[in-house]
């Protein structure tokens, strides 16, 4: 069985972008897997931007040693890339990564 996790979070709905957000906290706080990945695209990077509340949960993950990731492409199209990395998110083109992740046996959990 899997106990990795690549948390794709691309919603532009604040509830469920919080509430992946909060999943891979726990998830890494309580050790519930054993690694834990997070890439936000389209329309989460602009939500993350606007919603303090999520911001609070990035900066938890981050605290935690794991730093959330932005696709380059959409951030750099947006003009956003150094907001997104002000509050803590890296920012790489996803698309290779996230496949690696998958290929690497991590489980993607899309939000």
């Amino acid at each position: 069985m899997a106990n990795k996790i690549v948390i794709i979070i691309s919603t532009a709905d604040r509830e469920k972008a919080r509430t992946a957000t909060m999943y891979a906290k726990n998830a890494l706080l309580q050790g519930w897997m054993e690694e834990v990945k997070i890439f936000f695209f389209g329309p989460a990077q602009k939500l993350l931007l606007e919603d303090t509340e999520l911001q609070k949960f990035v900066k938890e993950v981050y605290d935690l040693d794991e730093i959330p990731i932005a696709c380059e492409f959409i951030s750099e199209r947006d003009g956003n890339s150094d907001d997104l990395e002000k509050i803590g998110i890296g920012i790489e083109p996803v698309g290779h990564l996230i496949s690696e992740y998958i290929n690497d046996g991590f489980v993607p959990m899309v939000w």
